[in-house]
């Protein structure tokens, strides 16, 4: 098990590319410059010991050297020690609407990476609990099973996207009957269950569903992210936006928050709807509700003892940095000596 300390600092590692774009650069403008100016034969007489193979070799090292730069400001810890703890919590089931609908940027920047935010802020204030996530659009799909490992959960929640599901609508009803099997202790009395969505249901029959699984103990809590006076629908290719989505009668569609149909929802399995237009509130609110339900311990295994790795990247570092610089850029004598492509000396 690892754990990276400030992954942030692997943007360093963009500086590779750029170095060796500059590097060929250089190269090809010498070349430029030395068939313009100077006779190739005579170049080779007035520096016959300039290596090509020694400049790669230093922009390579070079690389290197940044690379375990970028690794030790990470500072990748390993786990060391894997203990059984005992942990006091609920079973939580966070739902996320996957659907080309939360693509509408009526709330910044749109609905998708709004709801993620929410979740991920959730997840950060939990101490006990175990959480699983769901994905969900013209069908539902497990992301991440229930666990108590949240820093896995938030880097698959992060990859989520309206790509997921190739068909599109809004499965409501299948995301809640596949959370009902999400929940795998049976002494767990409380079982929760987030639906993050914009509330446009196009299955109905969500009361239904949503009786069944109160019936089972699980009470759903539903947070609306969107506007009511809505918003259209960008469809975008590498963050460029291409055009906004239409309907068969080549009309644009205006996607709206259907609060009523997530309010339903919500009554009907003895939970609550959240606005989720403002995020403080939303964590304070879930915090509430967390704390009021009675806690179950349950044991864990989790590794308790990280130590920090950056020293060795550093190490590695230093020592590429001063090979760098002591590397000449000549062809090396004793190497040149052994004449390994059998080269014949020009008289």
């Amino acid at each position: 098990m690892y754990q990276l300390e400030q992954p942030i600092y692997f943007y360093i590692l963009f500086a590779i590319p750029v170095f060796v774009v500059l590097f060929l650069l250089v190269i090809l403008w010498k070349k430029t410059v030395q068939k313009r100016f100077v006779d190739k034969d005579l170049l080779k007489k007035l520096s016959p010991n300039q290596s090509l193979f020694k400049s790669i070799l230093k922009i390579f090292v070079l690389c290197l050297a940044i690379a375990c730069l970028s690794f030790a400001l990470v500072n990748p810890k390993i786990g060391t020690k894997l203990e059984t703890v005992k942990r006091e919590g609920v079973d939580i089931v966070f739902a996320l609407d996957v659907s080309k609908s939360m693509l509408a940027e009526d709330i910044a920047p749109n609905r998708l990476e709004k709801s993620k935010q929410l979740i991920t802020q959730i997840i950060n204030s939990l101490a006990g609990d175990r959480i699983g996530i769901i994905g969900y659009a013209g069908s539902a799909f497990p992301q991440v099973p229930i666990t108590t490992d949240f820093s896995s959960a938030k880097l698959f929640l992060s990859g989520m996207n309206t790509d997921m599901v190739s068909s599109q609508g809004t499965a409501i009803t299948q995301a809640i009957d596949m959370a009902q099997t999400f929940y795998d202790d049976e002494g767990q009395t409380n079982r929760v269950l987030f639906i993050i969505s914009d509330g446009e249901d196009h299955e109905g029959n969500v009361s239904s569903i949503a009786e069944e699984a109160a019936d089972n103990g699980v009470r759903i809590f539903t947070i609306g992210v969107g506007t009511v006076n809505g918003g259209p629908i960008p469809i975008k290719e590498n963050g460029v936006l291409q055009y906004y989505k239409r309907d068969q009668n080549n009309e644009q569609v205006i996607t709206r928050l259907g609060e009523e149909t997530l309010k339903e929802i919500a009554q009907t399995a003895n939970g609550a709807y959240i606005n989720g237009a403002n995020t403080k509130v939303v964590v304070d609110e879930v915090k509430a509700i967390l704390n009021g339900m009675d806690k179950k311990e349950f044991e864990a295994k989790q590794f308790t003892d990280f130590k920090d790795q950056f020293q060795w990247f550093l190490a590695g570092a230093l020592f590429l940095l001063v090979f760098d610089v002591l590397l000449l850029e000549r062809k090396t004598a004793w190497l040149k000596k052994l004449n390994l492509f059998n080269e014949k000396e020009k008289v």
